[in-house]
């Protein structure tokens, strides 16, 4: 983030601006000398030098400057979401302490209903005490008319030959993290429809068109990957996301099974991987491609792997040519 501000003024002055990957100069600085060291001095000495040589390096546009307020924000989701679901596994403990028989009562811990009934009563011992009529017209509101007497009448029966441990630190702490999670949604929530605003006014990008990429996955990818123009094959964006497989070769020595490399954008890499998921679900195309990896005795995970990267060209042509995408017939 140093450099933010100082990027800013170049480019609004005209200046041809070049940003260089730290991982780069770093590697490039090893390389000169078996020392290992580490100053201002020679930082800039390795940078000048790199500078020089014959490395391949294009000027930074406004289009990825501009592009930063949206991977600001889906970072920032992305970040939010992880905290969230940290906050879910506490919850699931918790009431695996509380009141462990109502995981079988629900769909799951995770709804409205269930969130407001333990706020209310945070344990077995405070469901099994409590009125009925007071249960059931907090059951019935919270999950809009789904639960009611009978569901209030099976929770509250339940609850009284439960095996759940009486433990107020429990239950106070229960209560505190169910209303993080709410906060927590309610943030979630605001970013997204900032994110939704900046993709509609200023981005409108086409990959918006393929089936199964919402704006959530879909402005993770434009935001990592940026200006396109950057990029001069699909190819290139794969090695940027460290999802293009890792090459060793020695005399008559080669590995014939590469791994992925893992050293670009994670944000990128998941991005992709989850937006893959859905595509395959949702286009026919995307999906009789995975099928035919997956018969091909691929494992699931490397099955998926290519159809990401049949997606990332797709979305490279989607971006250069402008144009909405269209499924194979």
């Amino acid at each position: 983030h140093y450099s933010y501000n100082l990027l800013g003024y170049l480019l609004d002055k005209g200046f041809p601006t070049y940003i260089i990957n730290p991982l780069h100069t770093n590697l490039y600085r090893k390389s000169l000398s078996l020392r290992q060291t580490k100053t201002d001095k020679v930082d800039a000495r390795t940078i000048a030098s790199m500078l020089m040589s014959d490395v391949n390096l294009k000027s930074y546009s406004d289009t990825s400057y501009h592009n930063e307020e949206l991977k600001s924000l889906t970072r920032y989701r992305f970040d939010k979401v992880k905290e969230r679901s940290a906050l879910k596994v506490s919850i699931s403990r918790l009431v695996c302490i509380l009141f462990p028989e109502l995981e079988e009562l629900v769909p799951t811990l995770h709804m409205a209903s269930v969130y407001t009934l333990l706020s209310e009563f945070p344990g077995a011992s405070y469901v099994a005490s409590a009125h009925l009529t007071k249960l059931t017209n907090l059951l019935s509101k919270a999950s809009k008319g789904h639960y009611g007497k009978d569901t209030a009448v099976l929770f509250r029966e339940t609850a009284r030959s439960s095996i759940g441990s009486v433990m107020p630190a429990k239950s106070l702490e229960l209560k505190h993290t169910i209303k993080l999670i709410q906060e927590l949604t309610s943030e979630i929530d605001e970013i997204e429809t900032a994110i939704k605003q900046i993709m509609d006014e200023e981005i409108q990008s086409p990959i918006l068109t393929i089936p199964g990429i919402s704006y959530r996955m879909g402005a993770m990818i434009i935001a990592e990957i940026g200006d396109f123009n950057r990029f001069d094959s699909a190819d290139k964006i794969l090695a940027y996301a460290g999802m293009s497989p890792s090459t060793y070769q020695s005399g008559q020595l080669d590995n014939c099974h590469s791994h992925m490399e893992k050293r670009g954008s994670r944000y990128l890499r998941y991005a992709l991987y989850n937006a893959t998921k859905y595509v395959c679900h949702w286009d026919k195309t995307f999906g009789a491609y995975l099928e035919k990896k997956c018969s091909e005795g691929k494992h699931y995970n490397v099955a998926l792997s290519h159809a990401a990267k049949k997606l990332v060209r797709t979305i490279f042509a989607l971006e250069r040519s402008g144009q909405p995408y269209k499924a194979s017939v």
